[in-house]
């Protein structure tokens, strides 16, 4: 097996699983690379639509699976590679300088909200993948009668990326949280058992450093707002938890720095 396939849920922690998992291997003298489905995604303009006709960002087909299977196809036989980068402000994809070629030493790591599902690699052999499932796995039980689901938990990390990584506001995030549920429901967790491995990203300390990123994101919806319900209630999850005022102390290599940035961001 030469090809890793590491899916999970949104704001699970994939990117930052994947870049552990390529240091990890070159460790062991193996040369890895990360190849991100995010950047095949078509132009936001060619987007499939769902049966409301709202672009269907959730969906498989929202990816160049012949782009994606081509690349892989190519890298498999021994041929150089220029892997795209899709910039999610301006919605396009374009070439990056990212140049890979495979030996017999080389694994490439596939990460993405599909890459369970055999559709997105068909034209890549089963005897050539090794599947990784990732997400928050652990919910809290704050008392017998108020609990936080790995669910909310993501829903926090994905508002805090999304403002500072991806160009959405927190309206926009909330917008989009029900579709993204019915996506996970639809496209990921039918296909979570075909892992062979399983990773819990939760971490305990993640809701006092995420805090002070997250009000501030709060402050951007109005209490006017039909989506207001769903910041009354993560904060009132926040609300249990004392405030990290320097998250400078959080580790480099913490999988929360893939939502509040480096140190020198």
């Amino acid at each position: 097996m030469n090809i890793v396939m590491l899916a999970g849920p949104s704001s699970s922690g994939k990117t930052t699983t994947a870049k552990k998992l390529a240091i990890q291997l070159a460790v062991l003298g193996k040369n890895a690379y990360v190849i991100s489905t995010d950047d095949y995604f078509l132009d936001r303009n060619k987007t499939p639509v769902d049966e409301n006709g709202n672009k269907d960002f959730e969906s498989i087909d929202a990816i160049d699976l012949n782009s994606l299977n081509e690349d892989l196809l190519d890298l498999l036989e021994g041929k150089e590679v220029v892997l795209p980068s899709f910039n999610f402000v301006k919605g396009i994809r374009t070439l990056s300088n990212k140049k890979i070629k495979m030996t017999e030493n080389t694994i490439l790591i596939i990460e993405g909200i599909h890459a369970l599902n055999p559709k997105l690699t068909d034209c890549i052999p089963e005897k050539n993948k090794y599947k990784i499932y990732v997400s928050v796995l652990t919910g809290i039980n704050i008392d017998s009668t108020n609990r936080i689901s790995s669910t909310e938990t993501r829903l926090i990390r994905r508002i805090v990326r999304d403002n500072k990584y991806r160009g959405y506001d927190t309206l926009e995030t909330l917008k989009s949280w029900y579709s993204v549920k019915l996506g996970e429901e639809k496209y990921i967790f039918p296909y979570q058992n075909r892992a062979d491995f399983y990773i819990d990203s939760s971490l305990i300390y993640e809701y006092n450093a995420l805090k002070k990123y997250a009000l501030l994101c709060f402050k951007q919806v109005s209490n006017n707002s039909k989506y207001y319900y769903m910041i009354d209630r993560l904060k009132n999850i926040l609300s249990y938890f004392v405030e990290m005022e320097d998250t400078k102390i959080i580790d480099d290599h913490s999988i929360l720095r893939e939502f509040i940035g480096e140190n020198n961001d």
